[in-house]
């Protein structure tokens, strides 16, 4: 062998020894966190004023990703402010979140504009009905220390069956399986849904996909800053089905028995415990009432009224045994203020919501 065939051998061999190194400290250490927590938001860039989700990311400026360090860095509320007004954290699905709607349009923007800076509303809102995903989302949220919790909730989000649908929970399988212990929760921590990675897939070549949208997010966040978008609107979109089936079954549910069990009333629990000393607040969101056919059997494409119903007891003798403060505003919004589904809101119909919000918080604060 030449020389020059044996320096290229060697550079070879040394380059492929310096690659399983690095890939397997990579995937040893689980360097994944720590890079999601290194951003530009809140120092070059502003903080997003709800967590990074998007179907479309070039037209949304957004994207979806996994690493729940980088969500909550990307996030106004990771700024470190002095003291001020008081802090609320909003919780809760797509419709806290403000699908369909512009940021300054949301639920807490709302409330923001309406208390004139006498409280500062946070949106920790994110896509997907679960209370799994809600209390995964809570527990990052309580480390920007609140003052106080208003999870908004609905019946959607509480089967049992339905607990670790989220991609989310899915793809934090560790996080997740860390709070089933904690608060020890119904869910199953081996249910094979919560997929954990292998070793290959916590390398450095297994994590390529992560790491790309790490980058993605800092780089779609100089167009947000630029132009206040972070969700594609379209001009068009079909109104909540008004017209339904004549099916009374509810996730495998018949009448007329629903039982507490069915229900992730644990996760609520959960919750409580989760925050402390800080006051939480459970909603039952509005949801749309439908006028068409067969909605004296259902409510809408969600819900039957037996079910709906049965819940709404079961939610108000929950809190009074709990003494968990909670308020009812499932008809509180009008059927024509819901954008695309039973549960997302117009621009008037989170108004609406926003006010009765603002009214209660005021309450609060001058009651401190």
């Amino acid at each position: 062998m030449s020389d020059r065939n044996r320096f290229v051998r060697n550079v070879v061999i040394k380059a492929l020894i310096l690659f399983a190194v690095v890939n397997g400290v990579f995937a040893a250490v689980n360097l994944m966190p720590a890079l999601g927590r290194m951003s530009l938001y809140n120092t070059l860039l502003p903080g997003r004023t709800r967590l990074p989700y998007g179907e479309d990311p070039q037209a949304d400026y957004n994207l979806s990703l996994f690493n729940l360090e980088a969500m909550f860095a990307s996030h106004e509320a990771a700024a470190r402010t002095s003291p001020g007004p008081l802090r609320v954290m909003l919780i809760g699905d797509s419709a806290t979140w403000g699908f369909l709607l512009p940021p300054e349009e949301t639920l807490a923007s709302r409330i923001n504009r309406n208390s004139q800076g006498a409280v500062r509303v946070y949106n920790f809102g994110y896509p997907t009905m679960t209370v799994t995903k809600d209390l995964l989302m809570l527990s990052h949220a309580v480390r920007y220390e609140p003052d106080l919790i208003i999870w908004l909730v609905t019946l959607e989000s509480l089967p049992q069956s339905k607990q670790l649908a989220s991609p989310i929970l899915q793809h934090n399988a560790g996080a997740v399986r860390a709070l089933i212990a904690q608060y020890r929760l119904h869910s199953d921590p081996q249910d094979p849904r919560l997929a954990s990675p292998t070793l290959w897939g916590r390398t450095l070549v297994g994590e390529r996909r992560a790491l790309a949208d790490l980058i993605r997010l800092q780089m779609y966040g100089f167009l947000w800053a630029a132009t206040g978008v972070d969700q594609a609107i379209p001009a068009q979109f079909d109104p909540p089905q008004s017209d339904l089936e004549a099916d009374e079954g509810f996730h495998g549910l018949l009448p007329p028995v629903l039982k507490e069990d069915d229900l992730a009333f644990d996760v609520l629990a959960a919750g409580r415990e989760m925050a402390g000393g800080v006051p939480l607040w459970i909603v039952n969101e509005p949801i749309y009432l439908s006028r068409g056919a067969n909605s004296g059997i259902r409510y809408n494409f969600f819900y039957p009224r037996w079910a709906y119903d049965a819940y709404r007891l079961m939610l108000a003798d929950w809190c009074r045994a709990q003494a968990l403060t909670c308020y009812d505003f499932w008809d509180l919004i009008p059927a024509e203020e819901f954008s695309n589904s039973a549960i997302h809101r117009t621009p008037r119909g989170e108004a609406i919501l926003a006010d009765s919000l603002e009214a209660l918080i005021a309450e609060e604060r001058n009651g401190r």
